[in-house]
């Protein structure tokens, strides 16, 4: 049976985990902790790249 749906490229850098919550260690007075949210440079937090076809043509 044929795949009916389109793959969508995963990002080689971050394998499609775009976005990363870095603890830092410290807590906010409410007791909660505090965190730095990290995107990858690579597919800018989509997950996804681009064909490299595509990407040359700036599409």
């Amino acid at each position: 049976m044929p795949d009916s749906t389109p793959h969508t490229r995963v990002c080689r850098d971050c394998d499609g985990f775009a976005t990363a919550a870095i603890t830092t260690g410290t807590r906010h007075p409410d007791g909660t902790r505090a965190t730095l949210r990290v995107t990858c440079p690579a597919c800018k937090g989509t997950g996804r790249t681009l064909p490299a076809a595509l990407a040359r043509a700036g599409k």
